[in-house]
């Protein structure tokens, strides 16, 4: 029968590339060429060096023909190498009596095919851009049926075929990282449960009560609004109630309000299109995209600018987003978890917060009460932190606590909260000696008084400006002066530096080389 090469390739190739499952493609093509080529069965193999051995990468079969998709091992032969086979292998190999070839009879022994050896085997070597990647084999029942010019139609597919074999590698890799991926993932998930669970020390006595609220409202889709001063802890629970919600298993995104600059902030929450502002090279997905099927926990929520309050006021009305230099809606699937150390019904009084985004983030508020409210939970979270700070700081030993040492803890007022707590467990396990933990002696102008800590001495209760100013000049002296890195006052407030230097200039409290505090000498120069 003669044949139009032209029509055999455009028309093979067609089906090849006609569909993104390989294997689906190669059937349809095996279809069209068995009318050319007699052919039954077809695989791609790519060769495993050490291994010396074929292993599948794809193969069908018509008519319940036998498909040999195990590992097919190649022997040596001579002088000659597994890989120096594989590398010399002609362009197509007929094999048409494969019981009397001696290197495939072996091959098929070692496979557990000892008599079945009536078929015949077309073998094509597939190279891309000068190098080789695989093989193309195609059998059929009966022995001598191939002929050289079925070797000749065949060949006008190699490129073809050496596209799919790659395109199919690839996917295969892509999907064994995905799987990689999704088994890390379920790891991490089922890591966070446990730590949503475990670590929030105090659930049965300080805790007690908003640990019930956390488990009435996280089975819902209701807005969560989170309330307590600084390093109370609130980032902890808001982990627990994605936890214990139907979103466990969604993307749990995090944003600092306070910590982005004003003019990043539309593009960090919503994303931005290509093009949008100088320096957009290509399309951002923002944080309410990336927490689609998920929460996103708005920590300092009380330091959104006003633009931004509109946009999110926009996202929970319609659960719809606008990219930055976009027109169309992008329809997000998400649970809002806001937190703030802030008065914010004071805020919607002054008109610094809206008043309609206030009602629809306080429908559920949960209300932190502070560490020197709940000193019973003193005792469980230092043993708590001396655990996990021993784990970071690689410790062989755990340190022990000095006589007297909780006690003295339970007196100290902690405007930093738990996380100034875990800060001071954490620098006494650094400073400790001979197995004993060392803490810093707290002032007593710093103990707890029977007196209201919001009000001063003369009783009048503090504007919330007096109370921030109060509260940063404390975090200030317990940092002696210093507003960056580790123990620095940013930390103990839960700020970014940028913002806290900013408020403390509205406020009128000096930092740097301007400030009352005793340096810190680091060998070098005076550091702030």
């Amino acid at each position: 029968m003669r044949v139009d090469a032209n029509e055999f390739f455009r028309q093979a190739a067609v089906r090849i590339c006609g569909s993104l499952d390989v294997e689906t493609a190669m059937r349809d093509c095996l279809e069209y060429i068995k009318d050319y080529i007699p052919a039954q069965a077809m695989d791609m193999r790519i060769f495993v060096p050490g291994a010396d051995v074929l292993k599948s990468v794809a193969s069908v079969s018509l008519d319940g023909f036998a498909d040999h998709d195990g590992l097919i091992p190649i022997l040596p032969e001579g002088r000659e190498t597994p890989l120096t086979l594989w590398e010399n292998m002609e362009e197509v190999i007929i094999i048409n009596r494969p019981g009397e070839d001696h290197q495939v009879r072996a091959s098929l022994h070692l496979m557990g095919i000892k008599d079945q050896f009536d078929f015949s085997i077309l073998a094509m070597r597939l190279d891309l851009q000068g190098r080789r990647i695989g093989n193309l084999g195609v059998r059929t029942r009966g022995t001598d049926r191939y002929l050289p010019e079925h070797a000749k139609l065949l060949r006008l597919l190699r490129e073809p075929f050496a596209i799919a074999m790659a395109n199919a590698i690839k996917h295969q890799e892509v999907v064994r990282l995905k799987d990689l991926l999704d088994d890390d993932n379920r790891f991490l998930r089922t890591e966070m449960r446990e730590l949503a669970g475990a670590d929030i020390v105090g659930s049965d006595f300080g805790l007690r009560e908003v640990m019930a609220q956390i488990r009435q409202v996280a089975p819902l889709e209701s807005p969560v609004l989170l309330l307590g001063e600084t390093g109370v802890g609130k980032e902890v629970l808001a982990n627990a109630i994605h936890e214990f919600s139907p979103r466990r298993n969604g993307p749990l995104i995090k944003v600092n309000c306070g910590a982005i600059p004003d003019s990043l902030i539309d593009s960090e929450l919503f994303g931005h299109e290509k093009g949008a502002f100088t320096g957009a090279a290509s399309r951002k997905r923002g944080r309410f995209e990336r927490a689609d099927g998920g929460t996103i926990f708005l920590d300092e929520i009380g330091e959104l600018p006003p633009q931004a309050q509109i946009r999110l006021l926009h996202v929970c009305q319609r659960h719809e987003i606008e990219r930055v230099g976009g027109s169309e809606p992008v329809p997000v699937n998400i649970r809002i978890i806001a937190a703030t150390h802030r008065d914010l019904k004071r805020m919607v009084a002054s008109g610094a917060f809206r008043e309609d985004l206030w009602f629809r983030l306080n429908i559920f508020p949960v209300s932190i009460p502070p560490l020197r409210e709940r000193k019973e939970d003193i005792p469980a979270l230092v043993h708590h932190f001396m655990e996990s700070k021993a784990r970071e700081l690689k410790m062989r030993a755990r340190p022990v606590l000095p006589p007297g040492a909780l006690d003295r803890l339970a007196g100290y007022g902690w405007p930093g909260n738990v996380r100034e707590l875990e800060n001071t467990v954490e620098r006494a396990m650094i400073r400790s000696r001979d197995g004993v933990l060392v803490f810093e002696t707290p002032r007593p102008e710093d103990a707890v008084s029977g007196a209201n800590p919001d009000l001063p001495d003369e009783g009048r209760f503090l504007s919330l400006d007096e109370a921030d100013a109060r509260h940063i000049r404390k975090a200030m002296a317990l940092s002696r002066g210093r507003v960056n890195g580790r123990g620095g006052a940013a930390e103990l407030l839960g700020l970014h530096p940028n913002t806290l230097r900013k408020r403390m200039s509205r406020l009128g409290i000096p930092f740097g080389r301007k400030a009352p505090y005793p340096k810190l000498w680091t060998g070098k120069h005076e550091t702030r």
